[in-house]
């Protein structure tokens, strides 16, 4: 499981951040917006990590069940 953390910005602008994965963090609108795209970008992140043979902050074997 990966914690997101928000915060607000002067701006207004809400900030989320993964910090299990360094550099994955996200602006949005609301709350809501951007926690949305920072686990869309996250799951980037862990889908290109995985392809490249790189390690990933979690176990993924079990996310997945050969039938």
């Amino acid at each position: 499981m990966l914690n997101i953390a928000i915060d607000r910005e002067p701006d207004g602008r809400w900030l989320a951040e993964i910090s299990e994965l360094p550099g994955v963090m996200a602006y949005g609108e609301t709350v809501s917006e951007a926690q949305s795209k920072v686990e869309v970008l996250a799951l980037r992140v862990i889908a290109d990590r995985i392809e490249h043979g790189e390690p990933v902050p979690f176990e993924t074997s079990s996310l997945f069940i050969a039938a």
